[in-house]
């Protein structure tokens, strides 16, 4: 880091920090986004008197278009998405009508109001919505109901809260179960509030769309019909992602008219380095370095900066190094850095964001915790160490700067990883299309199963209720009873096992109880880790990082689901080595694609972790293997894939001997490019291949669902496959390493040591797939 010119105003920005010695070729594009220009509606009329003054007291004088657009159609029982810009004020849409309604429903001696129930995907976002609530100063009942509640507070909401706020787990295993104890509250429901709804994807999405279907029914059984308002800053097709989400049809709000001021995306490449990596090949500078001396540049010229990296410990490192970098500078300078850490309580967030405005705190690195809800203007400039997974995610993070009319940068750093490397070199993948759709499935048998086991124990359920939960509802009701949880009657299907059906379904895991991570000694659970990824992230000797603290774990116990761990700073970092089969069950739809074939059904995946590598760190060499004796773990899941058979294979010149190797690095290049058209990240998915697979005899590449039933994501896939396997094709011609590294072909979490790989031979296998790819991306065939 070198002290750059003073960089305000703010013209020039980025490229002054690529003219920085020793940054050339680093910048590989920036996209200028116009300024926005306000536009204003009059107040409703039906607001009241009182919610009117607060919030003019408060500074909002006049309302955005959109605002009003939302409130009215709330006001007249719609339910409604909004999806405007971030902090486009989406929260008044639905406030102005909630708060109206509480004040004009009140009994005259004081009883209970309309109900408001607020649902957050966060503990965090709901007290962050609730402090904001309280301080306009009306006298509404709200108070939050979470994990951290206590009794009196539980028992208060239920006998007289209003404005209730909430997040899904608390909905599943509180008050839905419980929902005769919250019959006054539920029956006095008039909105429903479900913020940040891009959130609920993958399984976490499916299982989020069934309590909310559990939500419905149990309102009506208490006379209540309420009104949806969901909100999002950035939700692809917004009517249908909301349908699916809640099964209601929804009034889409999109005309954004907030004023924004002109935004500044740079996409950002670290360079390769002298060092090497696994089978020698090449490794680029890391993200977390590189973001370091962008903010420490940044700092230095008193631009208030976020960045944003994966992990806390990531976070606290980019921070210290930045801190070092500016105190070289001016020593009082490295006060004016700091890590978002702690445990995410709200005082912290709170001193955080007075820091920020004031001034005294100049340059943060954070986790994508501040993602969500972080009420902070003066931003002026988003660092991203990565891309954060979806376009969605990117542009939440970009919106945190130049919140207003005011100007802004935001800076992509790509990882040494192919979907960061193939986004910085094609622009127009993160530009041209808007973002991406919210990829979950309702119908996932695993997912819906659990959740009507729980509705008829909260009411035995009727035929005439069924649509309600989606056209495989009554096959997954069969099964059920087959199986002796429910029990059919002729007025309807009875719960009968002893167990609370709530218990059935962990609505944030992805794969069975989760496995409880128990601090050696002390008996303390630090937290929770997925039973399907316990084997390769919590086996014994794994070192496991949580909330940016170092453990090492001394145990497993899978039949318990206890990991017991110990605090300890390791100078390596572990990755599980398995071997995976897999087996076609049934093939729901293919393509065909000249001789070749693009299919889509279900599968059996056995895996079996068997061994695990340390890398030194940092650096990342390989510095021992240590072998393990876990359980072979069986999958049935969804999974894409595609063949080329081997008459096609030997006409293009590609001998038998090439053949492993071309799969395998088209397999992983193809994984670590997928999240980019399916909302998942590359660890939601696996992948198989083989030069010739028995259940197809020819060339035969999988990628699957890393969840039983399947998440959507393997099936969005196939829909996308063109597009898809297109991008893994330009990934590794592009790329300037030659023989495969991690920007292509290589994989963090390959079984097999990353070998063999045959990069060349790849790009040769690729092109013979998508010569007879179709050109519509349709399902020609199917």
């Amino acid at each position: 880091m070198t002290a750059a010119l003073p960089l305000r105003p703010r013209a020039g920005l980025v490229d002054r920090l690529a003219a920085v010695p020793g940054r050339e070729d680093r910048l590989t594009h920036v996209e200028e986004l116009a300024a926005r220009d306000p536009r204003h509606a009059p107040w409703p009329t039906w607001v009241a008197s009182d919610v009117r003054a607060a919030l003019e007291a408060r500074g909002v004088e006049r309302l955005w278009s959109h605002q009003v657009e939302a409130a009215e159609a709330v006001r007249a029982g719609r339910h409604v998405v909004v999806a405007t810009g971030t902090a486009s004020g989406k929260s008044l849409a639905y406030q102005l009508p909630a708060l109206t309604a509480v004040r004009e429903s009140r009994g005259s001696r004081g009883q209970r109001g309309a109900g408001v129930l607020y649902v957050a995907p966060t503990k965090a976002l709901a007290q962050d919505q609730l402090t904001s609530l309280r301080s306009l100063g009306l006298d509404v009942r709200a108070t939050t109901h979470d994990g951290d509640s206590g009794r009196d507070q539980r028992d208060w909401a239920r006998e007289h809260g209003e404005y209730l706020l909430t997040n899904p787990d608390m909905l599943h295993r509180s008050m839905l179960p419980g929902h005769a104890r919250w019959a006054g509250f539920l029956g006095s429901l008039r909105y429903v509030v479900v913020d940040e709804c891009h959130h609920y994807r993958g399984v976490f999405g499916a299982h989020v769309s069934h309590v909310l279907r559990r939500l419905r029914r149990v309102c009506a059984l208490h006379g209540a019909d309420p009104t949806f308002v969901l909100a999002s800053a950035t939700v692809a097709d917004p009517a249908a992602a909301a349908h699916r989400l809640t099964g209601l049809d929804m009034e889409p709000v999109t005309d954004d008219g907030s004023p924004r001021g002109r935004v500044s995306v740079a996409l950002w490449e670290p360079p390769l380095t002298s060092h090497t990596g696994e089978n020698g090949a090449p490794v680029r500078r890391a993200a977390s370095s590189e973001v370091a001396d962008l903010l420490a540049d940044l700092v230095v010229d008193d631009v208030r900066t976020l960045a944003f990296v994966r992990s806390r410990r990531g976070s606290e490192q980019v921070a210290m190094t930045a801190a070092a970098l500016v105190g070289e500078v001016e020593p009082s300078l490295a006060r004016r850095v700091a890590a978002y850490r702690g445990g995410y309580l709200p005082e912290e967030r709170r001193a955080i964001e007075t820091a920020l405005r004031d001034g005294s705190l100049c340059g943060l690195a954070a986790t994508n915790a501040l993602e969500l809800g972080i009420d902070v203007s003066g931003l002026d400039a988003v660092l991203m160490a990565g891309f954060p997974g979806t376009r969605a995610a990117l542009w939440q993070q970009v919106g945190r700067a130049g919140r207003g009319a005011q100007d802004a940068v935001g800076v992509l750093v790509a990882r040494d990883d192919p979907l960061d490397t193939y986004l910085v070199h094609h622009p127009d993948a993160l530009f041209g299309p808007p973002v991406e759709a919210s990829v979950f499935d309702p119908g996932n048998p695993y997912v819906l199963a659990p959740h009507l086991c729980a509705a008829a124990q909260e009411a035995p359920l009727t035929a005439d209720e069924l649509d309600l939960f989606g056209p495989t509802t009554r096959g997954v009701l069969d099964q059920l009873v087959a199986g002796g949880l429910l029990r059919r009657r002729p007025r309807g299907w009875y719960w009968t096992d002893a167990r609370r059906a709530a218990d059935l379904a962990d609505i944030r895991s992805t794969g069975g109880a989760p496995v409880s991570l128990v601090e050696a000694g002390t008996g303390r659970v630090i937290g929770t880790v997925d039973a399907s990824s316990a084997h390769g992230t919590a086996h014994p000797g794994a070192v496991y990082v949580h909330r940016g603290e170092t453990w090492l774990v001394d145990s497993l116990d899978l039949e318990e689901h206890v990991a017991v761990i110990h605090r300890a700073d390791p100078d390596y970092s572990t990755s599980a080595r398995e071997v995976t089969d897999i087996s076609i069950v049934a093939e729901r739809a293919h393509r065909t694609w000249g001789p070749c074939r693009l299919s889509v059904g279900e599968v059996d995946v056995s895996q079996q972790v068997v061994s695990f590598l340390k890398r030194r760190q940092p650096g990342g060499d390989v510095v021992g293997e240590e072998l393990l004796d876990l359980p072979e773990r069986a999958l049935r899941t969804t999974a894409v894939w595609w063949t080329v058979p081997a008459a096609t294979l030997a006409a293009a010149g590609l001998a038998a001997d090439d053949l492993p190797g071309a799969a395998h690095a088209a397999e992983h290049c193809s994984i670590g490019l997928l999240p980019l058209f399916a909302t998942c990240d590359r660890w939601d998915i696996g992948g198989v291949s083989t030069a010739m697979h028995p259940d197809t005899g020819e060339l035969t590449v999988f990628v699957h669902d890393g969840h039983p039933g399947g998440a959507g994501f393997a099936e969005r896939g196939f829909h996308a496959a063109r597009a898809w396997l297109t991008a893994t094709r330009e990934t590794i011609a592009t790329c300037e390493c030659a023989d495969g590294c991690p920007s292509c072909v290589q994989s963090p979490k390959c079984g097999n040591q990353n070998n063999p790989l045959d990069k060349a031979a790849a790009g040769r296998l690729l092109d013979l797939l998508l010569t007879g790819a179709d050109p519509d991306g349709s399902a020609a065939g199917a």
